[in-house]
Parts: structure tokens; sequence; C-alpha cells
């Protein structure tokens, strides 16, 4: 059996195998020459003391002793079997349909966007201000919202599913091997598009089916189950169907609302975008003037409560940029990606608040459920009117946000698109600024130098998570009122992240087959 160790050393002594290598054995009490593999199976940053430090955990077999196997996925053949239809094409989607594979069905997948290369144009014509195209953009197309993120792969659901088989698939797919030890693992937004064509060569290749830019615009039900989704006038039946659409699918919500299927108003959170310096962030967080080669870009985690509402950062991207994260062109929306190297010289993170039950209720007696979806849409639309021309977007310094001023000009970002300077508290609504404004103050005392003149707040970030939630049968996890509908991913309101909707994907594709072997 391999030793575990972890060794707490310098970045630079934890960048350099023949140094940690001749530490671990030392630790096991054997010479170098007797080790066989050393494996790096976890990986941390503690940043808490003035001499930052690397927390690294080590896997160390000796000679003689049998080293691991590669991880390898075998997905056979499923030409010919039963089919379920799964609607979207993002990490539920994808991974449900992974499972299904393995379990022998054969997934019929629907994406209403486009196919990664073809996506990109669209999108870089977004960042030159050009048209928006509300299929094909940063939220919508082949591997959902995240594909053009950060590629964050840190959850907190861990218990929810094989998190270390959901990135030894992605790994598998072509993403590097470091996202299995690293302890905030991402893979980038220049890396994670390949290693989403990879997942649909491998559905692709095991006899399942992928349709692009086929956006479901009705349901075939009989008798309280559904039998299929139609796509125009093309009906897609199947033994199941799978709802993995993501949480920008507004038209999917207002779709399953007409047909008179259940949905349920959650809490969710909107605010800005916050932007600093990366230089500034490293040295707040590092307590040095430069960060040296050792060192990633730093980020940072920050929570408070303010007036008995939660504030708190959300999808942090050191080196990274903000983009214009729109569906449609009469909204400003932003949201932040960063490549694989987050080599840029900015540092971005969403800053938001509790959006409570109370604070749409005004709308529910026009849209019912769906009254925190048009209460994040009226807040778009708002931000939208005050950035004026195409995608360019509000922003205020931060300090003078702080302090209630106006900002005469701004500092540079990394927002293409372009920003215009504007009070965003004067026409936020007052609880969302004012608890912004607390909570940047607070995290003030925390970072010093995090409110500064140099930084700036844009707006609006408001997709952190969906207003609705597509309610499940806790056991079954399908629909309570909708036979063979299993709701799945964000979009359903049962994941946050990469991951986690990867991982609720699988838990869905199980239920899918438990189901079909009972009928």
């Amino acid at each position: 059996m391999p030793q575990k160790i972890t060794l707490t050393l310098t970045p630079r002594q934890a960048a350099d195998p023949n140094f940690y290598t001749s530490q671990a054995a030392r630790r096991i009490g054997i010479s170098d020459k007797e080790v066989a593999l050393v494996r790096v199976v976890g990986r941390s940053i503690d940043a808490r003391q003035r001499q930052v430090k690397v927390n690294l955990t080590l896997e160390i077999y000796v000679d003689r002793e049998p080293q691991p196997d590669p991880v390898h996925f075998d997905y056979p053949s499923v030409s010919g079997r039963t089919e379920v239809v799964i609607v979207g094409g993002g990490p539920a989607g994808l991974f449900a349909a992974l499972r299904l594979i393995e379990l022998g069905y054969r997934p019929v997948i629907l994406e209403r966007g486009r196919e990664v290369s073809t996506r990109k144009r669209d999108i870089a014509q977004i960042n030159r201000n050009g048209a928006v195209n509300p299929d094909s953009n940063y939220a919508f197309g082949e591997g959902g919202a995240g594909t053009f993120s950060d590629g964050k792969l840190f959850t907190r659901s861990k218990k929810r599913g094989d998190y270390n088989k959901a990135l030894q698939t992605l790994v598998f797919h072509g993403a590097t091997p470091e996202i299995l030890y690293e302890s905030h693992p991402h893979i980038g937004t220049d890396k994670l598009p390949r290693v989403i064509t990879n997942i649909r060569k491998t559905i692709l290749d095991a006899g399942g089916e992928f349709l692009f830019e086929a956006r479901v615009t009705d349901l075939k039900l009989r008798d309280g189950r559904i039998v299929g989704v139609f796509v125009g006038d093309t009906l897609y039946e199947g033994a199941a169907v799978v709802l993995a659409t993501g949480h920008s699918a507004r038209d999917v919500y207002e779709l399953l609302h007409r047909r008179g299927v259940r949905l349920e108003a959650k809490p969710f959170a909107m605010g800005v975008r916050i932007e600093h310096p990366q230089a500034l962030i490293d040295s707040i967080q590092y307590h040095t003037p430069t960060r040296g080669e050792y060192l990633p870009a730093a980020s940072y985690s920050l929570v408070s409560q303010e007036y008995g509402r939660g504030v708190y950062s959300f999808c942090m991207c050191p080196g990274g940029v903000i983009v214009p994260a729109l569906t449609d062109a009469a909204e400003s929306v932003v949201n932040g990606m960063s490549s694989s190297l987050r080599n840029s010289p900015f540092a971005n993170s969403g800053l938001v608040t509790e959006i409570r039950l109370a604070d749409f209720e005004h709308l529910r007696a026009e849209w019912g459920e769906l009254a925190g979806l048009k209460f994040q849409e009226q807040f778009e639309q708002l931000a939208r009117r005050e950035g004026g021309e195409h995608q360019v977007a509000p922003a205020q310094r931060v300090a003078d946000f702080v302090a209630g001023r106006s900002s005469s000009g701004l500092p540079r970002t990394s927002f293409s698109p372009g920003m215009i300077p504007s009070r965003l508290d004067q026409w936020m609504p007052e609880f969302i600024s004012e608890a912004l404004r607390a909570g940047i103050t607070t995290f003030g005392r925390r970072m010093k130098g995090f409110v500064t003149n140099e930084a700036l707040v844009a707006g609006v970030e408001s997709r952190t998570s969906t207003p609705v939630r597509i309610p499940r049968d806790a056991n079954s996890l399908m629909h309570p009122q909708v036979e063979a509908l299993f709701p799945t991913g964000e979009g359903a309101g049962y994941a946050g992240g990469i991951i986690s909707a990867a991982l609720d994907g699988e838990r869905v594709a199980d239920a899918v087959a438990n189901y079909l072997k009972r009928r």
C-alpha cells in the first residue's frame, strides 16, 4: 500500500518534484532510490501568515510495490437501445448522458445553442458589441454557461455523488490532471471547450445523438405523463425526459407554467461584479508587494451579514476578465471568466446579496411562481437602460459607490464592450445597493485596500442561480405531477456550478434507470 504524507513547503519547494520527492523519502525513512512513484493528491496554499506556505499531500510508492492503474472509462454501444431525451447540453445534461450510456440507455440530447466552435464566433461578436444571438451566447450552447467561464470545479455537494469520478471523467476527456488534487481546481475557458467537444464525441461514438439549434418549444403530455418534446413541429419521443436546461432558460419556465406543470418560486441572489487590479489582490492576500513566480493569482472568498441580509462574493475569477453574459439585447448582465493560466492583470468577482420571496411579492399577483424571474428581468433591464448602447455596462468606482458619490471617470477594465459611469445606488432597488455598500465596507476592514477607487463595480450580476425551482420527489427525483419528467441541474434549482450540476445529472440518470426498470 502507498503511504500518504503532507509536507508544508515554500512555494518554490512545492514546485520542484526532486525536492519534495527527496523530502517525502526522508519522512518515511527510505532512500530516494527506493521511491518508485510519488503522486500529488492534494495541494493548498496557506497565506494566513506573512510567509506563504504550500501544503502538499503525497502518495509514495516504493520499489516492487504495485502502482495504480490509470483510470479508464468504457462506454458501451447503446445503438438501438431505449431512448431517453435530454433537454440541455450543459454539465447536468452531459453527465446524465454519460451515465445513461453506462447503464445501457441511448441519450438524445437537444441543445438550443450551437456547437462549441461556432459558439465561439457568436461570443466574439457579443464582445465586439455586435448582435446578440438569443440561443448562442455565454449562457446557451454546447457545454452550457460553464464552458466559457473559469471552469471552476469546487463544490460543497460532494456527498451527492462521486466527486472524484466526475473529476476523473473530465481528465479522461482532456482536462489536466492537476484538477484531481488542487484544493480549488479549475480548467480554464481556453481548455474547457476541448473537453466538452470530447465528451460529445464519446456520446456519439457510443451511439447517442446530439442535436444543436434544437430549442424545445412544447411538451407532449398524455395522461399525466410526458412522452416527448417538440422542437418546432418535430416531436422527439423518449421513455423519459431529463430537463437540464440551465438557469437562464426563461422560455422553458414559461412553457412549463403555460402547460400547467408545477413550479416553485425560490430565493436567489443578485448584485454587481467587482473588479480590482490583480496585483492589488495579490499584495493583500500574500502580504508582499509582488506575487512571485511560484504562486498563483490570489483569490478571495468573502461573506457578511448586513441589515439581516447575506452579502457574499461569488464566482471569483483571479487573473480573469468580465464578460457580457446577457441572453437578450434588452438586458445588461455581466459575469466573469479566466483562462487556465489566470494571467489577466485583473481580478473580478460577483458581489451579491440575498433576494427573498418577500422582495418580489408585489409581482406574484400577475406572475405567480414566475415573480422572481420577472424581478430578475426588471433588474437587468434597468441596467441596460443605464448602460446605453449595445453591451456597454453601467459602472462606478468602488470607493465612490461606498461613499454615495458619482464617478467622473472609470479605471481600466477588462470588459471589452466598454463601461460608462453610473450612480448604481440611484437606480438599483435600495435594499440591494445598501446591502452591497455595507458589505463592501465590511470586506474593506478585512482586506486592507479592498475599498479603493482603483477598483470598480459594474452592473449587473444577476444569474447566480435560478429564481424558480422545478420540484421533484426526493426519492424518485421525478416531477411529482408529471410522470417520466426528471428535472436536474442549476436550471431546476438543484445545483450551483459545473461539478454539482454534473453530479446531479448522474443522480438523475440513475433515477431514470430505476424508473424504467420498474415499468
